[in-house]
């Protein structure tokens, strides 16, 4: 009785058209004001531009069956609501061209027909975020090899750059080779670092979208089960309420045969007429219903019959009642609610799916992009991008370095005393005339040849020398406020120097740089740093400036004031660290305050002329760090005038001056001076 109801209710459900066929139903997952499950292509900005295939025809509402009341109380017993979040929306529009995006109707089809529809379902999730995590774990690896190499390598680029430039080696075309040769290292590792970053990103992506995915998978099989439990209670609700009026019709069919007034015996009589289980079956109903009626009278009897009549119509209405909506439930859930739940994960399946592909096609395609772009900073395809690694390693001239370094050599040498055997000396001491010289080629050294125009040895050396010299002792011996040098020098910087490329970081010749020191030292008023011989290279004034630094007796921040400095440097609270520098800084005395305020505030324009010079404050902190803090030299153990310095304590003084240069307004400029 139950096939046939379900099947006439819904051949009925499929001739008859609904009137609201055009608005669809929604039901406990499926409310208007969260349409994201089923629609999921209106809010993913990644599919929002792909057609949506129409499903397949949407079933009749059960609402217009006999079933009525029975949707509103399925509504009721299953009160669950699920929020999907867009976990697709942090893949691009593109993603179209990399992954297919289609929903296949007629699969949703066939799991309709499966009876296993849903576990096969939940299980390929299931299955396909252990794929996802899995490339989310490889990702995250992947990425910390890449950033460990990148840093490693872009460190050890750097550190070799700066390290160098501290040291005693060659110079010329090697230095520029090696130089070029550091920075393709650093480009090689900045872009192994970025692809770190992209990996991290698809790490999380991943691990996301699996997170929301396995999220949702849960609440669908939640809400399945759901369904299902209602729909068993509704059946057996059934079934309880066919055996009650099984029960109730029994009862009437023997007060009926009581009341006919058949006997025992006639009972008995057409019981054998029957077979033998129809025969037990009515001779035990009318057993009982003569034990039931025995000394009762006609009376007793019918009130009794009106009774058990009442009690099996109550009992037929609500076993109909109970059948037909069980019958509106069954096509509820059969054509209605399964399809949508089975939809619904099949999405959940497609999104994990095409999101794993997706992000695999990322890597691939990012992979494949550093490999070339490797390649492309070794290799460069046109001469706008640089000549490559073994072009810049070729371009060393040894042979051109090495005369260079061979007169400049020369001629640093030439006023010192004869270290070997003397070359010349009167005949009667031996020796011999000089052998004529025929040119001497390319190779020529010309140890007293003029420098500029004026020799050095024409200048009259007035006895006030600049280099090598207490500062203070400077100071008071000229009557001046700052140091000569210092003035003259910077000036001069600031008027030709500012927009040269890495000055400060550039080192001049050695021979000019001898020579301007000589003459500086010598009678520092007579020397034009304004003169063409000089601003032709202005590299040369501040190699010359440097050194009188390097040359100080006790450095500039002093050598008793240098551990303070370094320990200020060493915070790693930036306010903290700039106030215990301050603090450093006040205690200088007057002299070297002076002289630092000056020097500091002259780098500071130099560092406003970054975009032109390449010279940022962190660039000038490392130029001047061992500087003004003092340098450590090789020679019997001793450093250069004091007992501070080390490479252990170079990263905080350069620290200690870029924190200085940083703060020099808050440092050095009062409220005075600031509004003049």
């Amino acid at each position: 009785m139950a096939d046939e109801g379900y099947s006439s209710t819904a051949l009925e459900s499929t001739d008859n058209p609904d009137p609201n066929a055009g608005q669809t139903p929604y039901y406990g997952l499926f409310q208007p004001n969260n349409p994201s499950l089923i629609h999921e292509s209106a809010t993913a900005p990644a599919l929002s531009s792909l057609p949506v295939k129409p499903s397949s025809p949407p079933p009749r509402s059960s609402s217009d069956s006999l079933g009525r009341s029975s949707s509103s109380r399925w509504r009721d017993s299953v009160p669950v609501t699920i929020e999907r979040k867009d976990t697709l929306s942090m893949i691009p529009s593109d993603a179209i061209s990399l992954v297919e995006t289609s929903f296949d109707e007629n699969v949703l089809r066939v799991l309709c027909e499966l009876d296993c529809g849903v576990p096969l379902l939940l299980d390929r999730i299931k299955q396909s975020m252990v794929s996802c995590r899995e490339a989310s774990v490889f990702f995250k690896k992947r990425a910390v090899l890449e950033e460990e190499y990148g840093k490693s390598l872009q460190k050890l680029a750097r550190t070799t750059s700066e390290l160098y430039s501290m040291n005693d080696g060659k110079a010329g075309s090697f230095v520029g080779a090696w130089q070029s040769s550091m920075k393709i290292h650093e480009v090689m590792a900045e872009n192994r670092i970025r692809f770190a970053q992209r990996l991290n990103e698809m790490s999380d992506e991943l691990a996301s979208l699996a997170k929301e995915v396995d999220k949702n998978r849960k609440q669908t099989k939640e809400l399945a089960s759901r369904y299902e439990r209602a729909l068993q209670e509704s059946e057996l609700n059934m079934e309880k309420s066919k055996n009650r009026l099984e029960v109730s019709s029994e009862e009437l069919e023997r007060v009926l045969l009581q009341k006919e007034g058949e006997s025992l015996k006639d009972g008995g009589l057409q019981a054998k007429n029957q077979g033998v289980a129809g025969k037990r079956a009515l001779g035990k109903a009318v057993a009982k219903g003569g034990l039931l009626l025995k000394g009762k009278n006609p009376g007793n009897i019918q009130r009794q019959e009106d009774d058990i009549r009442t009690r099996v119509s109550n009992a037929s209405d609500l076993y109909r009642k109970a059948l037909t909506d069980t019958q509106a439930m069954r096509q509820e859930y059969f054509n209605f609610q399964l399809p949508r739940i089975l939809r619904a994960l099949k999405e959940c399946a497609d999104e994990i799916d095409l999101g794993t592909q997706y992000h695999l096609t990322r890597y691939a395609f990012l992979f494949e992009s550093i490999v070339l772009s490797d390649g492309s900073t070794l290799v460069p395809v046109g001469p706008e991008d640089g000549i490559g690694l073994k072009s810049t390693i070729e371009s060393i001239d040894n042979r051109a370095d090495f005369k260079i370094y061979m007169q400049n050599y020369a001629y640093a040498r030439g006023g010192a005393a004869p270290r070997g055997p003397r070359r010349e000396g009167p005949a009667e001491e031996g020796f011999l005339p000089p052998l004529p010289t025929h040119g001497g080629g390319a190779y020529a050294v010309h140890t007293n040849a003029p420098i500029g125009n004026n020799h050095n040895s024409q200048i009259a050396d007035k006895g006030r020398p600049t280099f090598g010299v207490d500062l203070a002792e400077q100071m008071a011996r000229d009557n001046v406020e700052l140091p000569a040098i210092l003035e003259k020098c910077c000036t001069a910087i600031e008027k030709h120097g500012l927009q040269s490329q890495g000055i400060y970081r550039i080192s001049g010749m050695a021979r000019k740089v001898a020579s301007l020191k000589e003459r500086l030292d010598k009678d520092i008023d007579s020397v034009n740093l304004d003169s063409e011989e000089w601003i032709s290279d202005i590299n040369n004034v501040t190699s010359v400036l440097k050194m009188w630094f390097r040359e100080l007796p006790d450095p500039l921040l002093t050598s008793t004031l240098h551990q303070g400095f370094v320990e200020a440097a060493k915070i790693e609270n930036d306010r903290l660290r700039h106030i215990r520098l301050h603090e450093r800084v006040n205690d200088l005395p007057d002299p070297n305050y002076a002289t630092l305020k000056y020097f500091l505030g002259h780098l500071h324009k130099i560092a406003e002329y970054e975009a032109d010079n390449s010279m940022s404050i962190q660039n000038l902190a490392i130029v001047f760090g061992q500087t003004l803090f003092g340098q450590m030299v090789p020679g019997n153990g001793s450093f250069l005038g004091h007992g501070n310095g080390g490479m252990a304590d170079a990263p905080f003084q350069n620290k200690a001056i870029e924190t200085i240069l940083d703060h020099y307004s808050d440092i050095f400029v009062d409220e005075a001076e600031a509004g003049a």
